[in-house]
């Protein structure tokens, strides 16, 4: 019964039909509790970007030196072909080493080990007259260390951050890079065209240094009690348990399939050549990531979503419809958006593949699947820019471009049908996500033991 007395209460007005917009900005923007919580993830997330920087700056800076030498562009994408060996070599093992060793130590010395290497880039483009076989070496080395850095990082991510917090870790870490993917290649483009490649290797060397200075502060994170020593089992037992993880499986080969057909960065030289827009190259470089950044900047609906699989799959068949596009346009300006389209369909797929891998796979097997990962989403663009070269002085620039995007597309759609736990994943019911959220919800609940101090 309605209450007309005087001295009723008056009705409260109406909710406002939509939330106000600094709630909607903030379910939209990145979420930054990761970089509130956690000390160790802000010195290792400024690491990354100061020497993500400088990485930019040599990715763009190496295949225009070979260029400028060979004049080939088989030659430039030969670049894949050396990396890959001690990719797999080392990438495999660089797991084991994960589990096995102190991830921090690992961290610093593979850094400090891109340093020496930066340094050795310098010294070759100072020589009066630079050789080829120095940057095929280098390439080779750091090849090697990455591939026995990432597996570490990777295992180190779950230990500093919130098992809730982890969607937005990945977003951040993406957003790192994009940062530095943005403004390393656009500005290594005035600098190798104005000042000479030397201060692009230079600045490499600077960052690498500053970062080693800050991966220093970060706690120790030594092996759990029940690592296993790196050894041939130990990188099977990873190996069975990632085959035995379909949803898993179906993520690896995903990207496998979308960097193997449709990674034009090798011959993107040339490309801005036949366009007629030498000035572009740096910009080319740094239209991938600027697109990885826009959904980064925007990451805040990530966490609400919860079937990640099938963004993966629809973002690397956006993937290579962007690709496809940027082949076929002829415009130097569509070239770039299309680019840029493609750089954020394959930032959304790293989200969701980020998440699925840290969510639900036991910290004791951590290292050994990060070095599956790194095989996973490195492998392919290396293997890439050797098929991307190959056809391109077989068939053309821009048809190996479109063509390896049509590719892309139709084995990402034929995998799919293939996979259907991967379609059907669900972190809200998959029983490894499940079992771990409860494991760190128990962790979390239990009393802290007292800190160890960090070592050198």
């Amino acid at each position: 019964m309605t209450d007309d007395s005087p001295t009723a209460s008056p009705a409260p007005p109406p909710a406002p039909p939509h939330p106000p917009l600094p709630s909607r900005l903030r379910a939209v923007l990145p979420d930054l509790a990761p970089w509130r919580a956690s000390a160790d993830f802000r010195r290792l997330w400024l690491a990354g970007l100061i020497s993500s920087f400088g990485s930019f700056l040599t990715f763009v800076a190496l295949p225009v030196q070979i260029k400028e030498l060979t004049g080939s562009a088989a030659a430039v994408g030969a670049i894949g072909a050396v990396e890959l060996v001690p990719l797999i070599a080392f990438g495999l093992y660089g797991g084991a080493l994960a589990d096995a060793l102190d991830k921090r130590k690992l961290i610093v010395w593979t850094e400090a080990g891109q340093a020496v290497l930066s340094a050795a880039l310098l010294v070759n483009a100072l020589l009066p007259s630079p050789t080829v076989w120095p940057l095929y070496v280098v390439a080779a080395l750091s090849s090697a260390l990455v591939s026995v850095q990432r597996p570490a990082l990777d295992a180190l991510l779950p230990r500093i951050v919130a098992h809730d917090h982890l969607p937005a870790a990945a977003s951040l870490n993406a957003l790192r890079w994009q940062v530095g993917g943005v403004a390393g290649p656009a500005l290594a483009g005035v600098v190798v065209a104005y000042a000479g490649l030397g201060w692009a290797y230079g600045a490499d060397l600077l960052t690498f240094v500053v970062s080693v200075l800050l991966t220093l502060g970060i706690a120790a994170s030594p092996a759990s009690h029940e690592a296993t020593q790196p050894s041939l089992k130990a990188i099977t037992e990873g190996a069975r348990y990632a085959w035995s993880r379909k949803e898993l499986l179906g993520t690896y080969v995903i990207d496998i399939a979308a960097m193997l057909f449709a990674m034009p960065l090798a011959v993107l030289p040339f490309l801005a050549d036949e366009l007629n827009a030498p000035w572009s190259l740096g910009l080319m470089y740094a239209a991938v990531p600027a697109g990885a950044m826009l959904v980064s900047l925007t990451s805040g609906w990530t966490s609400r979503v919860h079937r990640h699989g099938r963004v993966v799959v629809l973002s690397a068949a956006l993937w290579g419809t962007a690709i496809a596009a940027a082949g076929v346009s002829g415009d130097v300006w569509l070239v770039l958006l299309f680019l840029t389209l493609g750089g954020a369909a394959d930032m959304v797929s790293g989200i969701f593949r980020g998440v699925m891998w840290n969510q639900t796979i036991p910290d004791e097997l951590r290292g050994r699947l990060a070095g599956i990962e790194l095989l996973s989403y490195s492998v392919g663009p290396q293997l890439g820019q050797t098929y991307v070269g190959g056809v391109a002085a077989w068939q053309g620039v821009r048809a190996s471009i479109w063509s390896g995007g049509l590719l892309c597309v139709g084995a990402v759609g034929l995998l799919a049908l293939c996979l259907p736990k991967l379609m059907t994943y669900d972190a809200r019911t998959n029983e490894h996500a499940v079992r771990l959220r409860e494991q760190r919800a128990a962790a979390a609940a239990a009393p802290a033991p007292a800190s160890a101090p960090a070592e050198g």
